[in-house]
């Protein structure tokens, strides 16, 4: 039986007079690969950073990785999901290799030959070659901070991973591509992937399920054939077009 990797109950969040999640209930099991799509300012971002403790709901409740994150520890609980944002996040002063090994060294790991190992294994995980870990972010490409930025975000072993428009700054021919280098990766490693997107086609391509938002709810939640073939409303049928 598939274990929950992630939960929300009735989760309701403002800001100002803005409802930006209302009563949004769902849940994403143990190696699955949800993608989420609607309109900028649906709430997409905001459950995403529910999941990872960075905001809390006014009402209802959020699990991640099978503890409660209103009540956990959340620096221990970050360490068990990882987090890739749109083409930032990467620590400019410092070369590839430490940035990839931040999070393990910031948790107690400072042993050099380990890290460089962990480094060059993760390198090449993400379709890199090695001797770019003695790099900075400046001397490469949109597409090689990219793979760095999930790289890194591999480091702590996560068992999910939260990614918010991760390849939105990408030309078509890099963005397909990183888009099956995640998929042959999450499949690999077995982790449970949230995936926020803007682009319709990369959303049915990668998502076990595909969920739809407008204006903080949940539209639609379904398989890609099912979103395609009985979209719930006007606006699911004008976003697959």
């Amino acid at each position: 039986m598939c274990m929950e990797m992630i939960r929300l109950e009735h989760v309701t969040k403002s800001f100002g007079g803005h409802k930006a999640l209302d009563d949004v209930s769902i849940a994403v099991e143990e190696g699955e690969f949800l993608t989420v799509i609607g309109r900028s300012g649906c709430g997409k971002t905001t459950m995403l950073r529910m999941i990872n403790g960075l905001q809390k709901p006014d009402s209802g409740k959020v699990y991640a990785a099978g503890e409660d994150v209103g009540e956990a520890d959340l620096i221990r609980l970050r360490r068990k999901i990882g987090y890739v944002i749109q083409n930032k996040g990467l620590f400019p002063h410092m070369t590839v290799e430490k940035n990839i090994t931040y999070v393990p060294m910031i948790s107690g790991k400072k042993d050099k030959k380990q890290n460089r190992k962990l480094a060059e294994e993760l390198i090449r995980l993400v379709g890199l070659k090695e001797s770019m870990l003695d790099r900075y972010p400046e001397e490469l490409s949109g597409g090689q901070q990219q793979r760095v930025g999930i790289a890194r975000a591999l480091a702590s072993q996560p068992k999910l991973l939260l990614m918010d428009e991760p390849f939105g700054a990408l030309d078509e021919i890099t963005k397909r591509a990183m888009q099956n280098e995640l998929l042959a990766l999450q499949k690999k490693l077995g982790m449970t992937v949230v995936f926020i997107t803007h682009d319709i086609r990369e959303a049915m391509k990668l998502g076990d399920r595909v969920l739809v938002m407008e204006e903080g709810k949940i539209v639609q939640c379904d398989t890609p054939e099912q979103v395609k073939e009985h979209p719930a409303d006007e606006f699911v049928k004008e976003l697959i077009g």
